[in-house]
């Protein structure tokens, strides 16, 4: 049964009794155990960003010489976990919200023990760190699928603005927490990277076995949508994997687009997902509900969080590797420090989302969600501008305002956004709603990463010849041209990601007579903490400011469709007990 209601003031009866049905307390207990599954999956995506250096060092990986293992390690994770999301949040509907939540738990914290416990290294040690973060991702598909369906089923329609704004500020700290804490336990020990996510995948597990209960309205005349899961799972893998390994190098090109197997999985891909909605209007049961995007609500939301993370997925990326690469080292830091203070300077980005999450779900709970969302967009759509304006020796408090600046905008878009898709379908179909939101929001920001990626490697490759023989003629050092002009600009831009100076192992793989006779303070100034930054940024920032232009327009047509998604809409239907026990639907 579907139901449309406008709402002006009144709130919803329906979610109220259900709501006494399991007693005034299991709300907090469903968002603390929603915030327990956030902070774990946000803080082990970041936490491993930041520590990429300690990682490759521990495992015995030459940087210069492994970009498909950093490519791999970043991107296999949000490529497995937007193929699950759909066919899970279907799922859900069938078996259980709750069934699925408690199980990705048990499977992520699986996930994090074999990655403490990695037994090999080098190219081995690589493939077993992957195909555990796959492990990771089918666990963090699981409770992500579900969190937002399970707090909607857990808090009366003028409480959700606020418990989905909590649970979106956790998810979103918690990506910046995980950049200090990577930076912290790294200097340690770079399995303790992956352990810290073990006591709370624990924790989560038991308390959510013992405390959360079963109360969504389960589609129990649904059935799997295998075709619609054969060909959306077969065309997105294809689409993504064809993007990874065309960022890396083929032959003696810079890039793979020219591979031939990445042509033709690019082409099979787009095939299939075009084929997707065709088949989805056709099967009994589909998993991708199309009739959904007919509520305005609905679609304009989820079109605008698509478009935000479209622009916003590889922006943090960008930043560490401009902080990492650049920033810091012509500041004094020392490269083994870099992946630390990278996360500590991205504080600003975080503080922004906490301050503001909470106060826009509590905001978009009494005014809606209009307003409130697209006001955010206009704020980054500013704040990206501000970034691209900025030269690459920046002042701190601009950048550090232009970040918090955007936190800002992020925290007042996200949590009303996602209530506004939450509350406009009904309530037995809140898992495929789920599901439907976090599989966009999941592929745009794995396809950003690959955008952000592609327009850097393009920019690059074609300035930083140029900008590395500049340099060495600025030091009378142009007989070493030849040599360090052909660093390839995946090794570049790997460096300037992982904070490290690459002339120092390309100058250690050059003959010892070659190398004694140049001027010592040629070798000082080279291998220093200054001049490859300097070198690196002349070909790096046209590309950033480029990348950066791209984030504004993206986050401008967010704003636009999140201004048109009009009044606050809700559609709601409530459950309750006749006399004889059965469950009964009545429209608000």
């Amino acid at each position: 049964m579907n139901e449309n209601v406008n709402v002006s003031n009144k709130n919803s009866k329906g979610n109220g009794g259900r709501s006494r049905l399991r007693g005034l307390d299991y709300k907090w207990i469903a968002l603390i155990n929603v915030i327990i599954a956030a902070l774990m999956g946000s803080v082990n995506g970041s936490i491993t960003l930041i520590s990429l250096p300690a990682i490759f060092n521990g495992i015995h990986i030459d940087p210069l010489t492994s970009f498909q293992y950093l490519l791999w390690i970043l991107m296999g994770y949000g490529l497995v976990t937007a193929t699950l999301l759909l066919s899970f949040g279907r799922l859900s509907d069938m078996y259980g919200r709750v069934r699925l939540f408690k199980l990705g738990f048990l499977i992520f914290t699986l996930g994090s023990i074999l990655l403490y416990l990695t037994p090999s290294t080098g190219d081995a040690g690589a493939i077993e760190i992957i195909a555990f973060r796959i492990l990771q991702a089918v666990g963090s598909a699981l409770f992500m699928a579900n969190s937002s369906a399970i707090l909607t089923d857990a808090f009366p329609v003028n409480e959700r603005g606020k418990a989905l704004g909590i649970h979106m500020v956790a998810f979103m700290s918690g990506q910046f927490i995980g950049l200090i804490l990577g930076g912290v336990l790294a200097i340690y020990d770079w399995r303790y990277v992956f352990l810290i996510s073990v006591p709370f995948g624990i924790l989560g597990t038991v308390w959510s076995t013992l405390k959360l209960k079963e109360t969504s309205i389960k589609s129990t005349a649904t059935k799997i949508d295998v075709w619609g899961n054969l060909t959306f799972i077969s065309g997105i893998t294809l689409l993504l994997l064809a993007v990874t390994y065309g960022l890396m190098p083929y032959g003696n090109n810079p890039m793979g687009w020219s591979n031939p197997w990445v042509m033709t999985a690019l082409a099979i891909g787009v095939v299939l997902l075009a084929a997707f909605p065709f088949i989805e209007n056709r099967v009994e049961c589909p998993m991708f509900r199309l009739d959904l995007f007919k509520i305005k609500m609905f679609s304009y939301a989820n079109s605008a969080g698509f478009l935000n993370s479209l622009g916003r997925g590889g922006m943090m990326f960008m930043l560490i590797m401009l902080l990492q690469g650049i920033w810091l080292p012509l500041h004094g830091y020392s490269y083994e420090s870099t992946p630390f203070w990278a996360g500590i300077y991205m504080l600003p980005l975080t503080i922004g989302v906490i301050i503001m999450g909470p106060i826009s779900g509590w905001l978009s709970d009494k005014y809606g969600p209009r307003w409130i969302a697209t006001g955010g967009m206009v704020i980054n759509t500013v704040s990206f501008l501000v970034l691209a304006s900025l030269p690459y020796d920046f002042n701190y408090t601009e950048f550090g305002i232009a970040l918090f600046m955007m936190g800002i905008g992020s925290g007042m878009f996200s949590s009303p956004n996602s209530a506004s898709i939450m509350n406009s379908v009904p309530p037995q179909e809140r898992g495929v709603a789920s599901g439907m939101m976090m599989t966009l929001m999941n592929t745009a920001f794995t396809a950003s990463m690959a955008m952000f990626f592609t327009i850097v490697i393009v920019g690059i490759t074609q300035q930083f010849p140029g900008a590395m023989t500049s340099a060495l003629a600025s030091i009378g050092a142009l007989q070493l041209a030849p040599v360090l002009s052909n660093i390839p600009p995946t090794g570049a831009l790997f460096s300037a990601f992982l904070g490290f100076n690459p002339v120092n192992t390309i100058l250690s793989g050059l003959p010892a007579s070659f190398v004694a006779a140049i001027p010592q303070t040629t070798m000082t100034t080279l291998t220093g903490t200054t001049w490859f930054p300097s070198t690196l940024a002349n070909a790096f920032m046209p590309a950033l400011r480029m990348a950066f232009y791209i984030g504004a327009v993206l986050s401008g047509l967010a704003a636009l469709l999140s201004a048109l998604r009009g009044e606050t809409y809700l559609h709601e239907v409530e459950v309750l007990k006749d006399t004889t026990g059965t469950l009964k639907r009545k429209k608000d």
